[in-house]
């Protein structure tokens, strides 16, 4: 199986996608972040490196849904390819940072590669506000993301919610802002109550 954790940076997926592993036994796949070539020079400039880190994300996105797509092994998967192109290349095309030319290119690219592949078997959305992320940001402390703008993180969110209240496949919607999964035992198990109902109906895994 295919299980993906999507919402806005900073509301707790690799920290979910951690924990899910542990408790299900599932095999982890992380987002590319500390060796990414573009990040930093994105976050200091971001018109000018827009399409070079998106291109990059869509890239390594596709690459691992395929790997999944022939893995006998379940997976959980911090961030997914569907994000890249309905959240983050659309924020940067209409704040101005990505031009037209470049938006339509990536936009085709992103068609080809949905033509190829099929969704997660199981979407966990983390819905967060945008001073629970800008909490989190500060809490983690990395350095390249102390100059993001809270104008663009709200642009996020709002793309965020506009494709979650479209999305078609199977979804878990957890209200990152209220369910401290990090930090409670308690909410966490409201998390994987709801992921147990999900797939494998009525009567939920036990933790014993």
């Amino acid at each position: 199986m295919h299980i993906a954790i999507a919402g806005n940076i900073g509301s707790g997926k690799t920290t979910l996608t951690k924990m899910l592993a542990k408790r299900y036994g599932w095999t982890p796949r992380f987002e590319p972040v500390d060796n990414n070539p573009y990040l930093s020079d994105f976050y200091a400039d971001m018109q000018r490196w827009s399409f070079n880190i998106q291109v990059y994300f869509l890239n390594k996105r596709f690459k691992e849904v395929v790997e999944i797509s022939q893995s006998t092994d379940t997976i959980v998967q911090d961030r997914t390819i569907f994000e890249d192109a309905k959240i983050f290349a659309p924020n940067l095309h209409a704040q101005g940072m990505m031009s037209d030319r470049d938006f339509e290119n990536y936009s085709d690219l992103f068609d080809l590669m949905m033509s190829l592949v099929k969704l997660p078997d199981l979407m966990i959305y983390i819905r967060t506000s945008i001073p629970n992320i800008v909490a989190q940001i500060q809490k983690r402390g990395r350095e390249y993301e102390k100059s993001i703008r809270i104008d663009y993180l709200q642009g996020l969110n709002d793309l965020y919610e506009n494709w979650i209240s479209t999305y078609k496949g199977n979804l878990i919607i957890v209200e990152g802002d209220s369910v401290k999964f990090e930090n409670s035992d308690r909410d966490f198990r409201i998390v994987t109550d709801m992921i147990d109902a999900k797939l494998y109906g009525l009567f939920p895994l036990t933790s014993e």
